[in-house]
């Protein structure tokens, strides 16, 4: 039986402007990085322990973005260049951020452990139960396959899923054999089944019917899930509608495949976005079977401003209008930095919106 964490976070935070200098300065070598990010990922930790936290993260400080730690493990991934993207900032005018990931230019060969430089030190340090957060498969054809470059070595966008499902699944399998109790996939690439730009976007790029890249979307991400079964550890989803520098590339609501998707994923939780009208209004939630728990992520962890705790609580309440109140949960909707550069808010904003999350859980649920 999965364990019920009322107060959750989806697993990143803000680097500090230290790691981020010497990420960026070529004469700080591997060693001193790492003394660096030990150095902030002890203090991460204890913060986490501080404001109440049940389970803990590294933060992902090691990382370059969420997904780095699969291509940096993988070789077959050209770095250096990238489907571009355009993303949005509310009421601003669209903006290029940076690009999160490479093409798929060879046979992907695994060559360590996707997060073999993460675990071991969480292992001696945690305070509490440990998440590790891994990349959906399901992320990589729609921004890593390329046409006349990458169907050179994978015909088509499933040949490269379900290479990168196998290499998921082996190292979720030794995840969950290794001591780490909750294990949470991030799979941004749901939103584009919800925006109708984006589907259209999967038919004209990808020249797939959306409605059959989602059946085998689950398909895939089932697979890996079914890896990480044993009994104890907790199985869950992240599901995203983009996280670069505060800005977003989906929007709509959950409603054109929430009975598909609530009904057939194989978690114990579901980490929604609930922080503002792009992610519609709770009613799909009625779809989520009994027993499952779902996260609700109603603190941004784009905007600087405070949630009111008594917003959260009434929203909260709207909810389980749908879903038992004992199933039900509270984060953020996202993690605050996704990529390295982090979202737009200051540190002190970070943990203030997290403390908010603990207070609000305990409110809620004592």
């Amino acid at each position: 039986m999965s364990t019920l964490y009322r107060a959750d976070h989806v697993g990143s935070f803000l680097r500090p402007a230290e790691l981020l200098e010497a990420r960026r300065n070529p004469s700080v070598n591997a060693e001193q990085l790492r003394t660096i990010e030990d150095r902030h990922i002890l203090r991460v930790l204890a913060k986490q322990k501080e404001l109440g936290f049940e389970v803990f993260t590294d933060g992902e400080l090691r990382r370059r973005n969420f997904m780095s730690d699969l291509t940096d493990a993988v070789e077959g991934f050209d770095l250096g260049d990238a489907v571009s993207r355009t993303w949005k900032a509310g009421d601003a005018e669209d903006a290029a951020v940076s690009r999160v990931a490479g093409i798929v230019t060879s046979k992907l060969r695994q060559v360590r452990p996707l997060t073999g430089h993460e675990l071991p030190f969480m292992k001696k340090n945690s305070p509490g139960a440990i998440k590790m957060t891994l990349p959906s498969a399901t992320q990589f054809p729609a921004i890593s396959f390329k046409s006349g470059v990458t169907d050179k070595v994978y015909k088509d966008h499933s040949a490269l899923l379900w290479d990168i499902v196998a290499i998921m699944k082996a190292d979720i399998a030794k995840l969950s054999a290794d001591g780490v109790s909750y294990i949470q996939i991030d799979a941004p690439r749901y939103s584009y089944f919800m925006d109708p730009k984006w589907r259209e976007w999967i038919r004209r790029e990808m020249k797939v019917e959306p409605d059959a890249m989602l059946d085998e979307s689950l398909r895939a991400d089932n697979a890996c899930f079914e890896a990480a079964r044993r009994p104890g550890v907790t199985v869950a989803i992240h599901l995203c509608r983009g996280n670069n520098r505060s800005h977003w590339y989906a929007e709509g609501g959950y409603d054109a495949v929430a009975e598909k998707l609530f009904g057939t994923l194989a978690v114990d939780r579901f980490l929604l976005e609930y922080d503002d009208e792009r992610s519609g209004t709770f009613e799909p939630l009625r779809f989520v079977p009994r027993g499952k728990t779902v996260v609700l992520g109603l603190v941004s962890s784009k905007l600087t401003r405070l949630e009111s705790g008594d917003e959260l609580v009434q929203r909260i309440k709207e909810a389980s209008q749908y879903v038992p109140l004992e199933n039900l949960a509270l984060s953020p909707q996202c993690g605050f930095a996704s990529t390295m550069e982090g979202n737009m808010l200051t540190e002190d904003e970070q943990w203030a919106k997290l403390r908010l999350v603990v207070e609000t859980a305990r409110h809620v649920w004592s």
